[in-house]
């Protein structure tokens, strides 16, 4: 069997299952799980041999809601004292630091210079440089002066055109754009429905893309085989996302009951970030970001908790998401916890970060599991998840189809 590698000594997380198997083999053969395998089973002559004793792998994590590009967002005026090249090597960076935190795939929901996710995705599959696999949204699809548009600057600046790609004013424009960001590259939509709470001048409780216009983006959408990813803080904006067909919401932080019962009842996907909140808290009290910005993070964290604890009792689609560009990249499995907190189970959790995420993406056939077929995408940690999911936070282990992109116990430095 050509190109094959035996991983030995570990035991594997099943996640369909939510249970642990002791003593397990992985066969692996041109970059996808040939086969799992019992310890005592025989394995290819000539194989190339992995031994993980001590271990316990699952697949590698997904994030589905990661800004790979620009520096650290904050509440000051982005992506404006960047060049687009700056912006690119900062991908770069980050990309590194997720891969090797174990998030071997992220959905990139959008960045302010339009098309440098795509480049860098484009590189990364390459082989140029290190990453996960990505889709990219290509730019956000915003209304001027809402909440995906660089704001905050004095009245008689210009912009240049790529940031301000994704600005629409119609239902006619939206379709527009959604042409123009798939012909660019773009694996998915990003529609910026209501307010934000860093963006300044704008508020998470405001509808900013009307029902017709959104619609139109996913009807658009759809046609060229693409899904819309719908950012949406306030109650109303969530149901005129949901009511107009969109794949997932992200953020949800003012959720309403009637919300949580209409993702519940349409199949909606939920990327909730609840943990940058506390990330926001910390560091923009610490470095005096404005009170307006401390204030809509207050008002949303909590909200946004407690909402996630009711759809997790409804049987929301609960997608694992992070925010990461929010806070630094490589913690994105810092929330790993938080989702056990605030009502799922490890099992969950994982599954939230693994099998769901890839359903989400549309990727539910290629990576997620760790079975015949499927991309050799994963991780190995001491420990059991099960038992605490805290320890994919350190992650010594990482493989991205069949390929070892870092092993902490050969390089302590990694």
């Amino acid at each position: 069997m050509a190109d094959c590698l035996v991983i030995r000594g570990a035991d594997l997380l099943d996640v369909d299952a939510g249970e642990v198997l002791e003593g397990r083999q992985l066969l692996i053969a041109n970059g996808a799980v040939e086969a799992v395998l019992r310890a005592a089973e025989p394995t290819p002559d000539g194989a190339r041999v992995l031994d993980l004793s001590g271990l316990t792998i699952l697949p590698g994590l997904i994030d589905c809601h990661s800004h790979l590009i620009g520096d650290m967002e904050f509440a000051g005026v982005p992506a404006t004292t960047t060049s687009a090249a700056e912006e690119a090597m900062t991908g770069v960076r980050n990309a590194r630091a997720t891969i090797e935190a174990g998030f071997t795939t992220v959905r990139d929901v959008g960045t302010y210079r339009a098309f440098v996710d795509v480049a860098l995705r484009n590189a990364i599959d390459a082989g140029w440089l290190a990453g996960p696999r990505m889709q990219c949204a290509g730019a956000y699809v915003t209304s001027p002066g809402g909440g995906g548009e660089v704001t905050g600057l004095a009245l008689d600046v210009t912009l240049p055109g790529d940031l301000r790609f994704g600005v629409v004013r119609s239902p006619a424009e939206a379709r527009q754009k959604v042409r123009e960001l798939v012909g660019g590259g773009a694996d998915l939509i990003k529609l910026i429905v209501t307010g934000a709470v860093l963006t300044r001048g704008t508020r998470p409780d405001v509808v900013e893309l009307d029902e017709a216009t959104v619609r139109a983006a996913v009807e658009e959408a759809a046609a060229h085989g693409v899904f819309v990813a719908a950012h949406a803080h306030g109650a109303e904006g969530i149901k005129v996302a949901i009511r107009a067909g969109v794949r997932s919401v992200e953020h949800g932080s003012l959720i309403d009951d009637e919300g949580i019962a209409l993702l519940a009842d349409s199949g909606t996907f939920w990327v909730a970030d609840i943990y940058d909140g506390d990330w926001i808290e910390e560091v923009g009290t610490r470095d005096r970001w404005p009170a307006e910005t401390l204030e809509k993070n207050r008002q949303t964290t909590d909200a946004q908790r407690e909402g996630f604890r009711k759809a997790v009792a409804a049987g929301v689609r609960l997608a694992y998401g992070t925010d990461s560009g929010v806070y630094p990249h490589g913690l994105n499995a810092r929330q790993l916890p938080y989702l056990v907190r605030y009502g799922m189970t490890s099992a969950e959790a994982l599954r939230s970060a693994t099998v769901v995420a890839a359903e989400l993406m549309g990727w539910g056939d290629r990576v997620g599991r760790l079975t015949r077929g499927f991309a050799a995408d994963l991780v190995a940690v001491a420990g059991d998840p099960l038992a605490d999911v805290g320890v994919l936070s350190d992650v010594p282990i990482v493989m991205k189809g069949g390929i070892v992109v870092k092993d902490a116990r050969r390089d302590p430095a990694a």
